[in-house]
């Protein structure tokens, strides 16, 4: 055994015990079907479907997401060539990538912010799921990531969004959103394959502190931001305990906030330490993913 996968290994079991260590790691070797969701921007689902399977794509739906699926025979390389998806009619999503935004539950009319938001598969599910009606301000501070959001954006046909080249910690305290989601930077946990977690940077307690003060740091930048008794979406793809329940309770320490209970069905799920959120277990359909959902408090 390799020391980042002792280390790791070490964690999970502190955190889950060994049974569900043991349905990670099994997680983490099977090879995950290739999923995606129809942009109804720009296309009709049942037409979209069709099509694929006209062209011999075996697709499954989703229980909980009418315009999700999985392709249960071809992968991600099979989709390249589909005018479906180079014109943005698709967007190759994993599932578990796909919650967050379910979970915030967009409206037209709404002012959202998207505080880590390249390459842009939640920036522009979000603008689906408003409508292209909602206001969505979506930051990333990377260059080249900055310049793939853009890209996404304008292929997906989202036209109510206006992309930042900003870190989102550095907002003035002016702004006010009705909504804001945080799909934070993390160690990437729960999306690794057993074959890259040798390869890892991040399985480090030094990395892992560093990446946690980040968290916790736009944590409460984006409660700042929030206005009183409105909600927002705390993700990673992370199922390290450090990263997920530890800076929620952080900010319910320190931030005027409280959980808003969250519950799902039809996705296997790992025990939290926190009532009412969710960390979905890696699985040949899920990556590894954690979900919370908060609400700001009225000003005391």
């Amino acid at each position: 055994m390799s020391m980042k996968e002792e280390f790791l290994k070490e964690k999970l079991i502190s955190q889950y015990g060994e049974e569900f260590c043991k349905k990670i790691f099994d997680g983490f070797k099977v090879k995950r079907y290739t999923t995606f969701r129809v942009n109804t921007l720009k296309g009709d689902v049942n037409s979209i479907v069709s099509h694929l399977q006209e062209l011999g794509f075996e697709l499954e739906s989703v229980s909980w997401y009418l315009v999700a699926f999985v392709s249960l025979n071809k992968g991600e390389e099979d989709f390249y060539e589909l005018e479906e998806y180079k014109d943005g009619m698709i967007y190759l999503q994993s599932l578990s990538s796909m919650l967050p935004v379910l979970f915030l539950e967009v409206n037209p009319d709404e002012t959202i912010l998207d505080m880590t938001a390249a390459p842009g598969s939640k920036t522009t599910q979000m603008a689906m799921e408003g409508k292209n009606l909602c206001r969505i301000t979506a930051c990333e501070k990377n260059t080249a990531r900055f310049e793939r959001l853009k890209y996404n954006t304008q292929k997906q046909g989202v036209k109510c969004c206006t992309v930042l080249k900003e870190d989102a910690r550095n907002l003035d305290s002016f702004f006010r959103f009705d909504k804001i989601l945080l799909d934070a930077p993390c160690s990437g946990t729960g999306t690794l394959t057993y074959e890259e977690i040798e390869k890892s940077s991040m399985l480090t307690n030094k990395s892992i502190t560093k990446i946690t003060e980040t968290q916790k740091n736009l944590l409460c930048k984006a409660l700042s931001l929030l206005k009183p008794n409105e909600t927002m979406v705390y993700s990673t793809c992370s199922i390290l305990e450090e990263e997920n329940e530890s800076v929620i309770q952080y900010a319910l320490n320190h931030c005027n906030c409280e959980v808003v209970p969250l519950t799902l069905q039809d996705v296997p799920l790992l025990p939290t330490k926190i009532k009412g959120t969710l960390c979905v277990l890696p699985s040949d359909y899920y990556e590894g993913f954690f979900v919370a959902k908060l609400k700001k408090k009225s000003s005391v």
